[in-house]
């Protein structure tokens, strides 16, 4: 008779040695099987015109057919030189620019090549030359063509568009009006999800998020969980999102009443009532620890390591990537602490070490606080109570990992998320120590708006640029210091439209 692969799966007296070791254990099975997918039926539509060719053959060759007319004449090569280069250039080419790449375009036609190869030489010239590579930035105040190149490079990471360089051409882009239009504009376009990507990736690490591996042993339910990883990366550009549109205030990111997440991410928070792989806004129940981004399981991951967490990695990242306050080198003399699997001793008692020497203590007294208030999470954010030790001491824990193997690792000690900020306030868990944050929502803002004006500008923030980063922070607090108004208010500002 017939036989599902489940039920061959799942018999212990099939002859398993072609498929995995004879204790291989499949953990989504259920007690009727394991889980599986039905097609009732497939379209498949196509073939789908490529456009994006069609449309860069425009670009490269404009109204000339290669098939109709092999060799026109040398005015159809000028104008599609200078109209490329008009292009690249990102404003108008100053006049007679374009005359020594028709000069490279008859030397490349008189050396034998083909009119389409000597036009590729010609635009592999202007590709190379400084006007492109470059953003053209006279010191002072700058003119609309680069300012142009500013808001399209700080909010969609790429050339200006059609209406950009009209506005430009017509000197309106110097107006404050007319950029607020602008910046509204661009937000609402779907390409500001390469500016809120870009922005995460290197204010909040999340390009790290898979540099590391979860272990094996310590972590078999995280093993090639490409789906957690994938949705966390998700849930955090989501979530920034959300905040610039709708210009929600700058206290969200460190506590939130909402997040965005899908049944994968709402099963690791332990969140009722989510279903399906889409991200979506669901509201924090009460009593749960989620909402901000210091809960989020990217961030929680990329200051991990994949094997244990480190209360010293944490605390660092949150003084420097939400507080702002980046702490000191660690001493060459000081060795770093080594991970403990065997559960023999907290990281607190590993700490104590470091804490006896001056020169440590007093970086640690500010750094360690809040890497302790995240020690109830695990190396991919998800809640804990106790470690997790490969040691003889603890209880056995029972379940699969994503290798098939059962579980080996232990419940070891308690975990303890107290700690006292620098302010000297005392906090028990991850939910007092949000409270304590709120309180510096202007700290917070004004480390955002110095990370924003660093991306926007390319250029770092100078001793002499603090005031002009307060007049921001203070601008936006009347409208509770919104992501979306922050932005209005660095790109109106001089060290937006100035270099």
């Amino acid at each position: 008779g017939f036989q599902s692969p489940s039920s061959i799966l799942c018999d212990s007296t099939s002859d398993r040695s072609s498929i995995g070791p004879s204790n291989w254990h499949n953990p989504l099975a259920e007690k009727d099987g394991m889980p599986g997918v039905a097609f009732q039926w497939l379209e498949v539509e196509g073939p789908i015109e490529e456009r994006s060719l069609v449309e860069s053959q425009r670009m490269l060759l404009g109204d000339w057919n290669p098939k109709l007319d092999a060799s026109p004449p040398l005015s159809v090569a000028s104008k599609l030189i200078g109209d490329f280069a008009n292009r690249v250039y990102r404003r108008p080419i100053p006049i007679g620019e374009e005359l020594r790449f028709i000069d490279l375009f008859k030397k490349a036609m008189q050396a034998g090549n083909s009119f389409r190869e000597s036009l590729l030489a010609s635009y592999s010239a202007i590709l190379c030359s400084p006007e492109f590579v470059c953003f053209k930035e006279d010191p002072g105040r700058l003119d609309d063509h680069a300012v142009a190149c500013r808001l399209s490079y700080f909010l969609w990471n790429s050339e200006p568009d059609t209406i950009l360089r009209e506005l430009a051409a017509q000197k309106k882009l110097n107006h404050p009006v007319v950029i607020r239009e602008q910046v509204e504009r661009m937000l609402g376009d779907p390409k500001s999800s390469r500016f809120v990507n870009a922005f995460l990736d290197y204010w909040l690490d999340i390009r790290k998020v898979n540099d590391t591996s979860p272990d094996e042993t310590l972590y078999p339910d995280y093993y090639l969980d490409d789906l957690l990883a994938d949705s966390s990366i998700e849930e955090t550009r989501s979530f920034f999102t959300e905040l610039i549109r709708s210009d929600l205030p700058i206290r969200n990111l460190v506590d939130s009443d909402f997040c965005m997440i899908n049944e994968r991410l709402a099963t690791h928070y332990g969140i009722p009532g989510v279903e399906g792989i889409g991200i979506r806004r669901v509201s924090v129940p009460a009593g749960s620890p989620r909402g901000g981004l210091l809960t989020q399981a990217s961030v929680l991951k990329v200051t991990a390591n994949g094997t244990t967490t480190s209360p010293v990695t944490r605390g660092a990242w949150i003084m420097e990537r939400i507080v702002g306050d980046k702490p000191p080198a660690p001493p060459p003399s000081v060795p770093a602490i080594e991970p403990d699997t065997q559960g023999a001793k907290t990281i607190r008692e590993q700490l104590e070490k470091h804490r006896t020497l001056a020169d440590c203590n007093s970086c640690h007294a500010k750094i360690d606080p809040p890497g302790f208030a995240l020690e109830n999470f695990d190396i991919f954010g998800a809640w804990r109570d106790r470690y997790r030790s490969l040691g003889k001491e603890g209880e056995r824990m029972d379940g699969y990992g994503k290798n098939g193997q059962p579980f080996t690792f232990r419940s070891a000690t308690h975990v303890d998320a107290s700690g006292t900020w620098t302010n000297g306030t005392h906090f028990k868990d991850i939910t007092d120590f949000k409270r304590i944050l709120r309180e510096e929502e202007k700290k917070i803002a004004n480390n955002l708006v110095r990370q924003l004006t660093l991306y926007a500008t390319g250029a770092k923030v100078r001793f002499s640029d603090r005031p002009e980063i307060h007049r921001m922070v203070e601008q936006t607090h009347g409208k509770q210091l919104g992501i979306r108004s922050i932005i209005h208010a660095i790109v109106q500002s001089p060290l937006f439209l100035q270099k």
